[in-house]
């Protein structure tokens, strides 16, 4: 596995070893690997691969390209990909904007993209596509459940803010469209900013009783440190991507008890979710994230179509992904027409087990939830 991972970051053609029914399928990832947000595309990876070694596969040969979360970048690898490399599938791309950039022209020249991470409304709606699957979610989804969690918790004044890139305006979207309060303030930050004193600065005059804020990656754990050196005592709550796995460790004591928003916890208990947490601590001597799941999903769903259909018969093969005949980490897993998950969103509370930090889940934010925009979508 560590070579496999060591021919990935450099771009090389990997095969890993399984039987499958139908030819041999080409994967092309484009994810983040290096700079801001890495984490993500790490984990994202890791998952992905993960599932092609615990399944065996043989026929899966899967090729790494690191974006550098520059959607400029993404676009030329991309076009090499299809172009040169000749892949059947491409997937990994963790940005919004990134995936804006790339998707739309890769579908459209008969590609497969199979998303497991971002999910923008464009891409739900009018832009949807019948080579495009989101293993993930749709982007407001997760944003949509803390709005009802607010409501719940009794909050009237609820201070909002994000980055300003597509899934940073979802964000905010989703979230108003369930919360019944006022919001005190909207604030669109900077993508990857690190400084946040002048927003809790906002933050602290606004007269909020809540703060709900989307910073993935680094600009999560920016903003958290420096919001509990701040003395701010107004509590926060976000989705799973500011207080996920990879970002608790390093934010520290100052996320316990915050509530957050996710698809997929540790401890949803089916066969198939504990076989993975089991498999990536064993493999990675870490534990898994939000974004290592969905690479695990999305790389299972490729799987379960080679099964039943060979990639160069598109139909077949679209047929046999929208199918998903796989055991999702998330239990029960079903698309729906545009192609985007019908699922339970949880609430999870970060607490401690021994030393580590992570997320236990105290109940179900929405369920079997779709996405507000299934109806503008043809398919």
């Amino acid at each position: 596995m560590k070579k496999l991972i060591a021919a990935s970051l450099v771009g090389l053609g990997l095969t890993v070893s399984a039987t499958a029914l139908a030819e041999p399928v080409k994967v092309g990832m484009i994810t983040t690997l290096s700079g801001g947000g890495s984490g993500l595309g790490v984990d994202v990876r890791d998952g992905f691969l993960l599932a092609a070694k615990m399944a065996g596969n043989k026929d899966l040969e899967v090729i790494v390209e690191d974006d550098a979360r520059k959607p400029d970048l993404a676009v030329q690898i991309a076009d090499k990909m299809i172009q040169k490399e000749k892949v059947d599938v491409l997937t990994g791309i963790i940005w919004s904007n990134l995936a804006m950039a790339v998707v739309p022209s890769a579908v459209g020249q008969g590609v497969f993209y199979l998303s497991p991470n971002a999910g923008p409304s464009m891409l739900a709606g009018k832009g949807c596509h019948e080579n495009y699957f989101n293993v993930a979610w749709q982007n407001d989804n997760l944003h949509e459940a803390m709005g009802g969690h607010a409501n719940s918790a009794g909050f009237k004044k609820t201070f909002i803010l994000a980055p300003n890139y597509p899934a940073g305006k979802d964000a905010l979207t989703g979230f108003k469209r369930f919360y019944e309060g006022d919001v005190a303030d909207e604030l669109y930050t900077k993508l990857g900013q690190t400084d946040y004193a002048a927003e809790i600065a906002q933050i602290r005059a606004s007269g909020a009783d809540s703060v709900f804020f989307f910073l993935p990656g680094g600009m999560g754990i920016a903003f958290m440190k420096q919001y509990a050196q701040s003395g701010v005592d107004i509590p926060v709550m976000g989705p799973a991507f500011s207080f996920d796995q990879g970002i608790l460790g390093a934010v520290g004591d100052a996320a316990l008890g915050v509530k957050n928003s996710s698809q997929w916890s540790k401890d949803i208990d089916n066969p198939a979710n504990k076989a993975f947490v089991e498999a990536f601590k064993a493999e990675y001597d870490r534990l898994p994230s939000l974004y290592a799941s969905q690479g695990f999903d999305t790389a299972n769903l490729i799987l379960s179509a080679m099964k039943k259909a060979d990639v160069k018969d598109a139909d077949a093969f679209r047929a046999a992904l929208k199918d998903a005949e796989f055991d999702s980490v998330r239990g029960d897993f079903k698309f729906d027409s545009n192609q985007h998950p019908i699922q339970d969103i949880y609430v999870r509370e970060v607490v401690k087990e021994g030393d580590v930090l992570t997320n236990k889940i105290i109940g179900i934010g929405l369920e079997d939830r779709s996405s507000a925009y299934v109806e503008d979508c043809k398919l």
